[in-house]
């Protein structure tokens, strides 16, 4: 089936929720982070994640910046950081600027000449996508950014993945989405997408009723698999 509209993941999967960390880490006066930046932020995407899909599951939803919060708070605390309200400060900051990964342009700029719509599909609240975005120069590459807030409810419910549809008017088997959480793609294959998990770790395929079409290293392959 032909590909018209390739729909991505925002955290995780172009912006490096490493990034905030791994470079609060390297300023001055960071020595209490040299070592435990890479656990704290493996603890801070977890709880966020962990906390979306209770949030999900439980109706009690709230924005993804409150969930962000939550998780931060819970693994500044499990690292033994919690002590420094500053750095908290610092961190979230820095999640409002986080950076693409190196190959994020260039694809979408590829996809964009080849007459694909291309667009996020998120967990995010508005404005902290905006301010990723902003920061990351690809608003000119993408035809929307898609936010879970219009919905009320945290991905993977299937009222979020029916948003593409309602914005782009395209079939589901036109979609390619992409994610870097494999628990993501799993539900969209569910769906009736095409989907590519983006598994920058290596990790084991999840163990759920449906599984990605597609497993890559990195986005790089994005472009070819949109085109056939």
């Amino acid at each position: 089936m032909t590909i018209t509209t390739c729909i991505f993941d925002a955290y995780g999967t172009l912006f490096d929720v490493a990034a905030a960390a791994r470079q609060a880490a390297a300023e001055p006066g960071r020595e209490n982070l040299a070592e435990s930046w890479p656990a704290l932020a493996e603890h801070w995407r977890l709880k966020q994640l962990q906390y979306s899909w209770l949030r999900a599951v439980t109706g009690a939803h709230d924005s993804f910046w409150t969930v962000t919060q939550d998780g931060l708070d819970w693994a500044l605390e499990k690292t033994d950081l919690d002590g420094d309200p500053e750095l908290r400060e610092r961190l979230l900051a820095l999640y409002w600027e986080l950076q693409c990964y190196p190959e994020v342009p260039k694809m979408l700029h590829a996809l964009k000449e080849a007459g694909k719509a291309t667009a996020i599909l998120s967990n995010g609240s508005p404005d902290m996508l905006d301010g990723a975005v902003r920061s990351a120069g690809i608003a000119d590459v993408l035809d929307d950014v898609l936010s879970v807030e219009s919905v009320g409810v945290f991905k993977p419910h299937a009222t979020v993945y029916d948003l593409v549809e309602k914005r782009f008017g395209c079939d589901r088997s036109h979609v390619l989405f992409v994610s870097s959480n494999g628990w993501d793609a799993a539900a969209a294959t569910g769906y009736g997408f095409t989907t590519a998990w983006v598994n920058r770790a290596g990790d084991p395929v999840d163990r759920l009723p449906w599984t990605p079409d597609h497993v890559l290293a990195d986005l790089a392959g994005i472009t070819d698999l949109a085109a056939g």
